[in-house]
């Protein structure tokens, strides 16, 4: 997902999708850890895709703080 698809989001769709990759991100290392997944590199672009999220999600509040 990239940076200009994840600041058209609002937030409660971010907060959404922080939880759905974290999800998928579990399901990925439980289904690795039992069968080799086919492309291990799947679960690096998750880990960058939540940390992206949660970026965003952390600029938004203190922008919200510095406004107040």
């Amino acid at each position: 997902m990239k940076i200009s698809e994840i600041r058209e989001l609002s937030t409660p769709d971010l907060i959404e999708r922080i939880d759905t990759e974290k999800t998928m991100l579990v399901r990925m290392k439980l289904n690795h850890a039992i069968t080799p997944l086919d492309n291990p590199q799947k679960m690096k672009e998750v880990k960058l895709t939540i940390s992206r999220l949660l970026t965003e999600l952390r600029s938004r509040e203190l922008n919200e703080k510095s406004k107040i």
